[in-house]
């Protein structure tokens, strides 16, 4: 923890209030418990960096005495204290006019621990801690704080919530990565909807709205038609990324993984996560790949309410992170992003190719691959995709639109879901049904609410024929599919929630599909594919139910129906 040097002056400033678990406090028998698995006490000064934004954090770090501020800016500017603002209320602090870098984000005093999410996964920091008043912390390995988390659920469990909360926060602050380009470019979207997906903490610096973007790029000597870019901590820029590359960046890819494993789950969403944690924790070597992130459509989802040990609902990308948690802890490896193109059989083994990368040879393989929206047979709609039409509503969407009107289509629970969401982030909306009835294929508790929601207007038996706008959506045309009658109507964005389309192209050669390219399953072992050792559980399997439970506990019984097919094939 080498210092640096700046004009700190020793004193307490007020910590940071506690939010939800967020920041607790440790007692003295979880602190001496924790130096039980490696903790080794360690001395701070005034403007030591315990941990750079774009580095590895050092290990599990509580604090004993003393005091640490947590700030979003490099390292060097860090130690110059925590910045003129009034600390303590958890929000970014000033702006330093070099693309919009936020000052303080928390302040931490004794018995609180550093670190989030990213710590557990792999990530890289998107923060800079420094010490702001002198004293001692306790630094335990982050593979003791592994073991520890198995050992002793209570403590395991307070750390854990803390840190999905914590990295909750960071994402609504504007910490972290920050992506410089157009909202008219493909690229730029592509980068926000990667690091929406995977839940990487990032701020988004469109260049048609906001003057500090070109400064940013003027100070990196960057030409604005050759963003966008990425720009981490100081001097970190990546030009016009590929998603692979980010990823590597910011330390999402897990190292070199060998390339024989005894299962193989393609597909990261509540399915696959489910089918990881049940088969590393039965003793199998288990690789998930996913071509984007995990949680599939369900990460996306702004809350599931109907989930089953969730009274209160869960958000999506909540519920993705505590499995993918939970796979790490026992063992399974996750490579995103990673795309399956191919499948064949090869020495007895079945060997996955990858878009980019080795092909991974595995004993079993399940897909759970899940399904897309389909896209709506409108002319022109493509050009908005992107930057105006969106399949999915999470923050970064309901950013990119407010405060405008919005245009939802579809009469199932994603589109419900999306509609109160949006609504409830300031947009008006207007929900697009086909047919005549929210009830026929949405759940009660979501039609009572879209029905008591005053920003949201229903119209019913109502399609969309035409996209009206110059670069960015500014209308739908609507048509009264029982009167011919249409209708233009004001819309900044157009989300899409119809139909499902199961990935399943590259498995088209190989595998048994539906007339509508769902994988089909048994009879005789239920989800066992028209390939042995092949079997497929989720949304992608012909005849599934498309609910998040159900999903779960296919992956879960396809791991069994593994275990019953090595044991018959040695």
């Amino acid at each position: 923890m080498p210092a640096e040097e700046g004009a700190v002056e020793e004193g307490a400033v007020e910590e940071t209030p506690d939010a939800n678990g967020a920041f607790p406090r440790l007692n003295d028998a979880q602190i001496e418990l924790l130096s039980e698995y490696g903790g080794v006490h360690q001395r701070t000064h005034v403007g030591d960096v315990l941990c750079r934004t774009g580095e590895s954090w050092p290990g599990f770090l509580v604090i004993l005495t003393g005091q640490i501020a947590v700030v979003d800016r490099p390292a060097e500017e860090a130690a110059g204290g925590p910045g003129d603002r009034e600390a303590g209320d958890g929000k970014a602090g000033d702006r330093d006019g070099q693309g919009g870098r936020p000052g303080l984000v928390t302040v931490h005093g004794p018995r609180r621990f550093l670190g989030e999410l990213g710590l557990l996964t792999g990530q890289r920091s998107f923060v800079t801690a420094v010490v702001h008043e002198a004293g001692e912390v306790l630094a335990v390995p982050v593979d003791g704080l592994r073991e520890l988390i198995a050992c002793d659920p209570p403590l395991g469990d307070l750390i854990l919530r803390a840190y999905v909360i914590r990295r909750s926060m960071l994402i609504g602050s504007g910490t972290g990565l920050r992506i410089v380009g157009s909202r008219f470019s493909a690229d730029s979207r592509r980068l926000l909807e990667f690091a929406a997906r995977n839940r990487l903490p990032h701020r988004w610096i469109d260049l048609e709205d906001d003057p500090s973007g070109e400064t940013l790029l003027r100070h990196f000597g960057i030409a604005p038609q050759d963003a966008p870019v990425v720009v981490w901590g100081a001097e970190r820029v990546l030009r016009n990324p590929s998603n692979a590359e980010l990823a590597q960046a910011v330390g999402l890819t897990t190292p070199a993984s060998p390339p024989d494993t005894d299962l193989l789950v393609v597909g990261a969403g509540p399915a696959g996560l489910a089918a990881a944690v049940y088969g590393a924790s039965d003793g199998l070597t288990t690789m998930v790949v996913d071509a984007v992130a995990t949680g599939g459509q369900a990460g996306t989802s702004p809350r599931i309410e109907n989930y089953l040990g969730f009274p209160a609902g869960i958000a999506g990308a909540d519920l993705t992170d505590r499995a993918t948690l939970q796979a790490d802890r026992f063992g399974a490896r996750v490579r995103i992003p990673a795309k399956a193109v191919d499948l064949e059989r090869r020495d007895g083994l079945l060997v996955v190719g990858l878009a980019d990368g080795e092909p991974v040879r595995a004993r079993c393989l399940i897909i759970a691959t899940g399904a897309r929206y389909r896209r709506l047979d409108v002319p022109c709609l493509q050009r908005f995709e992107g930057t105006s039409v969106f399949y999915a509503a999470t923050v970064i969407e309901a950013q990119a639109c407010h405060p405008g009107p919005v245009v939802v289509v579809g009469g199932g629970n994603s589109a419900g879901q999306a509609a109160l969401f949006l609504a409830r982030h300031g947009s008006r909306v207007t929900l697009l049904l086909r047919g005549g009835e929210l009830t026929a294929k949405m759940s009660l508790y979501l039609v009572e609410q879209i029905e008591r929601a005053e920003t949201i207007e229903v119209r019913r038996h109502t399609i969309v024929r035409e996209a009206c706008g110059d670069g960015t959506l500014r209308a739908v045309v609507t048509e009264d599919n029982r009167t011919g009658e249409r209708e233009t109507v004001p819309a900044r964005a157009l989300f899409v929630f119809i139909g499902a389309v199961p990935h399943t192209g590259w498995l088209a050669r190989h595998l048994e599909l539906d007339e509508r390219g769902f994988v089909r399953t048994g009879p005789g072992t239920p989800l066992e594919t028209s390939w042995r050792g092949v079997f497929a559980a989720g949304d992608v399997r012909s005849g599934s139910v498309k609910r998040v439970a159900s999903a779960v506990g296919e992956g879960a019984m396809a791991v069994q129906m593994v275990h019953r097919h090595l044991a018959r094939t040695g």
